[in-house]
């Protein structure tokens, strides 16, 4: 497929990316600062920092196994010998057994919290990896979906995001991490629904989120 004038919004998939790689670097801080006793965690905010954890492992699952099943098989066809996936598939393949060890840590740490140390140690690799993964998938793939991807692909790829995922958790999150130009293209494509779901969602992710980052949450 050539080129056209019409191109695919990567907003979306920007801000994503950013709110997996923000949450996570920031939960390992939080985590850190528990084990080593500077933030207290009582057995409420354990249970939620564990369910909290469980649902950031889960959407970078859903998100990268969407890219594996839908958006490389896209890309291959669409652009060919131009896109190579391998080291980008390879990385996906790494990142399952550490989300799992993950969450199983997590749930690990909502009954006993000497497992802070291992948890933060875990999300911080967790993070590194991510920092390292998006970055060249961005700097690599996104110009060929610029290039080669249609508009009406990825408006289907899109929609298939949205249906896997948990809209309540995800939504606010974007909002959080999402610079005001986007969000106020966000709001501009998807129209007055997204900015009242938003208004639902933010008071109850708010509670939340202090709960999970106790002294390291702005909300």
């Amino acid at each position: 497929m050539s080129k056209t004038d019409a191109r695919p919004n990567l907003i979306g998939f920007r801000c994503a990316h950013r709110t997996m790689r923000g949450d996570t670097r920031l939960l390992a801080h939080a985590i850190a600062a528990v084990a080593d006793g500077t933030d207290p965690c009582d057995q409420a905010r354990a249970e939620a920092v564990a369910e909290y954890v469980a649902k950031v492992c889960a959407g970078i699952h859903h998100h990268h196994t969407l890219e594996d099943n839908s958006l490389w098989p896209i890309l291959e066809r669409a652009a060919g010998a131009i896109v190579d996936l391998s080291e980008l598939t390879e990385d996906h393949g790494q990142l399952d057994p550490l989300l799992d060890e993950i969450t199983e840590t997590a749930r690990l740490f909502a009954r006993d919290r000497t497992a802070a140390p291992r948890l933060a140690k875990s999300l911080g690799e967790l993070a590194d990896l991510l920092d390292e993964h998006i970055e060249e998938e961005e700097r690599t793939i996104f110009p060929i979906i610029d290039a080669y991807v249609s508009v009406e692909d990825w408006e289907r790829l899109e929609a298939e995001v949205r249906r896997g995922g948990d809209i309540r958790f995800e939504l606010p999150r974007i909002e959080r991490y999402a610079r005001p130009e986007e969000l106020a293209e966000l709001r501009r494509a998807a129209g007055p629904v997204l900015a009242a779901l938003m208004a639902l969602f933010r008071r109850g992710f708010r509670r939340r989120h202090r709960l999970v980052f106790g002294s390291l949450s702005d909300a």
